[in-house]
C-alpha cells in the first residue's frame, strides 16, 4: 500500500521562517518528496533555495522542466513558471498568473491532487489574502490531507484562516511542530482513490500554458459583468468554487478577495489622478479669471471665478474620499469573517 509521499507547501508573507523549521525537522530518510511555492518576488527565489537548504538534511533543488521526482528531496518553484506535478516528473508551465503570481500555489496543489490523489499532503503557511485555499481544497477533495499553520502562530494569518473557511482542514499546527507532524504522516498509508472533478484537469492544463477559448471556459465558469484587471477581458465565476474565484478568457485567475484587492489599488490610483487633474484645472481657471480682470473683462472673470470655486469643491470632496480610502480598516471580530 502506498504511503503519503507527496508534500506540497505554499505560503507568502511570513512563511520563510516556518518553512525553514519544517525542512530542518524532516529526516534524511524521508519517504516522500517535498515541493514548495512561496509568493515572494522573483529575485528572492534564489535566496529562498539557499535559505531553505541551509538547515535541512535533504537536498534542495530549483525545479526544472522534466526533473524526476525522488523521495527525500525538496523542490523549489522557480521564477515566472508554475510548478506542475505529473506522474513521476515536474513540468514548468507558462500559463497565466493566478492571484498575480507565477509560480502560484494553487496550480502546484491542483496538479499534485490530480496526479497523486490521496498520497498528497498539502500545507498552507503564513500569508496575506487567500492564496492556496482553492488548491488545498482540491487536495482534500481528491483524498489528500489538508494542513495549515496555526493562524495564531502565523505572522500573517489570512491564508491559513482562509483555507480553514474553505474546508474542514485535517490539522492546524504551529510552524515549529509541522516538520515532525509531516514526518509522521508520510509513514502512514494513503487513503482510497477519490473521483476527480473534470474542472481540475482543465485548470491544470491552463497553468501548463494550454490555450482556452470562451466555449471551453463556459464548461467550468459562468460569465459575469466584471473585467480582468490584467487584460480587460470578460471574467467568469468558477462554478462551485470555494473560495469564490474568477477566470478570464485568457486564463488569468483571481479569488474574489485578490480581485477586490487589485481593484482597490486601481480605484485609489484613478482617484489620485482625478484629484490632480481637478486641482490643475482649478489653478488654470483661476489664472484665466485673473487674466480677464487684468484685461477689463469683468463678466468673463466672474464666470471663471465661479468655475474655479466649483473645481475646488470637487477637489475637496475627492480629497476626503482619497483620505478615507487610505484609512486603516478594522479587522473583523471572531465569527464575523464569514461562514465556515
Amino acid at each position: 500500500m502506498e504511503n503519503r509521499d507527496i508534500i506540497v507547501i505554499g505560503g507568502s508573507s511570513g512563511a520563510t521562517a516556518p518553512l525553514r523549521a519544517i525542512l530542518g525537522a524532516l529526516p534524511a530518510d524521508l519517504p516522500a518528496a517535498v515541493f514548495v511555492v512561496l509568493h515572494i518576488p522573483a529575485r528572492s527565489l534564489g535566496l529562498l533555495a539557499t535559505y531553505a537548504g541551509a538547515g535541512t538534511r535533504l537536498p534542495v533543488h530549483p525545479a526544472a522542466d522534466g526533473m524526476a521526482i525522488n523521495h527525500g528531496h525538496v523542490y523549489i518553484g522557480v521564477p515566472d513558471h508554475h510548478m506542475i506535478l505529473t506522474n513521476g516528473a515536474i513540468r514548468l508551465g507558462r500559463g497565466p498568473r493566478e492571484n498575480l503570481a507565477r509560480p502560484a500555489i494553487d496550480p502546484l496543489f491542483r496538479s499534485a491532487a490530480l496526479a497523486y490523489g490521496p498520497r498528497v499532503i498539502g500545507v498552507v503557511l503564513s500569508g496575506l489574502l487567500n492564496d492556496g485555499a482553492a488548491g488545498l481544497r482540491a487536495v482534500k477533495d481528491c483524498g489528500g490531507m489538508a494542513l495549515v499553520q496555526d493562524p495564531a502562530d502565523a505572522l500573517a494569518d489570512e491564508m491559513p484562516r482562509a483555507a480553514m473557511e474553505a474546508m474542514t482542514v485535517d490539522l492546524s499546527v504551529p510552524g515549529a511542530r509541522l516538520g515532525d507532524v509531516l514526518a509522521d504522516l508520510t509513514r502512514e498509508p494513503a487513503g482510497p482513490l477519490m473521483p476527480v472533478r473534470p474542472d481540475l484537469l482543465l485548470e491544470v492544463q491552463i497553468a501548463a500554458g494550454e490555450r482556452i477559448g470562451s466555449n471551453t471556459l463556459r464548461s467550468i465558469a459562468d460569465p459575469v459583468p466584471i473585467t480582468c484587471p490584467h487584460c480587460s477581458g470578460v471574467m467568469s465565476a468558477v462554478q462551485g468554487a470555494r473560495p469564490l474565484r474568477f477566470r478570464c478568457q485568457v486564463g488569468h485567475a483571481f479569488t474574489a478577495e485578490a480581485l477586490a484587492h487589485e481593484q482597490e489599488d486601481k480605484i485609489d490610483e484613478a482617484m489620485r489622478v482625478a484629484l490632480r487633474i481637478i486641482e490643475e484645472r482649478a489653478e488654470l481657471v483661476s489664472r484665466m479669471a485673473d487674466d480677464g480682470r487684468n484685461s477689463g473683462r469683468r463678466a468673463v472673470a466672474e464666470m471663471y471665478d465661479q468655475r474655479a470655486e466649483e473645481y475646488r469643491r470637487h477637489a475637496d470632496t475627492l480629497r476626503e474620499a482619497v483620505l478615507l480610502s487610505m484609512a486603516p480598516q478594522p479587522w473583523p471580530k471572531p465569527g464575523e469573517a464569514g461562514d465556515t
